[in-house]
């Protein structure tokens, strides 16, 4: 009877349900949520690693890097695109007026206002991964979006292009950067990434870029005094809204 029973049980027990699948490549929040669980899982996934001196120290490299290239004001409201926990923002906030950091992970935003709750001018943003709806026009002076083009497809870096003119006064620059495709060293991490076999790459895997892509961007944007240059194995696109 007991073995009746057993098999009863079996047969109209309901099934377990599969694992949900993987994200696609275009499923930013997702596959960023996902990633962001905890603060350390959250810093691995934006950076590989977790020592707070190496988080400052490349920190102020970026600070350096927009000061050689679009220039840094004290009075400059900032916005940074995929802020992550506020890796750049701990430098910028003492220098600017406002630092805006946006990203498309609550968790992140929630890690980025902890970490940066010593700021009274900080402001952490949840956006779409398509836009930057939450900012109004012509309200920043800077936007920048840094080790982020590389997780996103093409028609993403545009569309984030194309917002930052929108979000920006006139006068207002923009800078981002990728990967470069056409210098050694960014070649070099293209092939790389090419040991992932096509059916299990991830969808936060690196992309690269070229100097054209980026400079085309920023042209079909409306952005005038285009400039570039090499950063390690990236390159750098900086441009301003007439």
């Amino acid at each position: 009877m007991r073995r009746i029973l057993r098999k009863i049980r079996r047969r109209f027990a309901k099934p377990t349900p599969p694992p949900p699948p993987p994200p696609f490549r275009h499923e930013y929040k997702r596959t960023w949520e996902a990633l962001a669980e905890t603060e350390d899982t959250a810093k691995m996934a934006v950076s590989g690693y977790l020592d707070e001196e190496m988080y400052r120290s490349h920190g102020l490299k970026t600070k350096g890097l927009l000061e050689d290239t679009v220039g840094l004001k004290a009075d400059d409201e900032i916005l940074e695109i995929g802020a992550g926990v506020g890796r750049v923002g701990a430098v910028l906030a003492p220098v600017c007026k406002r630092w805006v950091g946006a990203d498309v992970s609550s968790r992140m935003v929630e890690h980025m206002r902890r970490r940066l709750a010593a700021f009274p001018n900080v402001e952490a943003v949840e956006i779409s991964g398509h836009d930057l709806a939450p900012i109004p026009d012509a309200s920043l002076d800077l936007v920048y979006c840094t080790v982020v083009f590389m997780h996103l497809e093409e028609w993403e870096r545009y569309r984030y292009v194309r917002e930052a003119f929108r979000v920006l006064r006139p006068g207002g620059r923009l800078l981002v950067d990728n990967v470069n495709a056409l210098d050694d060293a960014g070649w070099a991490f293209f092939e790389h990434l090419l040991s992932f076999p096509p059916e299990s790459r991830p969808p936060f895997v690196s992309k690269t870029s070229t100097p054209q892509e980026l400079v085309n961007y920023l042209a079909r944007a409306g952005f005038e005094a285009i400039g570039q240059r090499g950063f390690e194995l990236f390159i750098v696109v900086h441009g301003v809204k007439p």
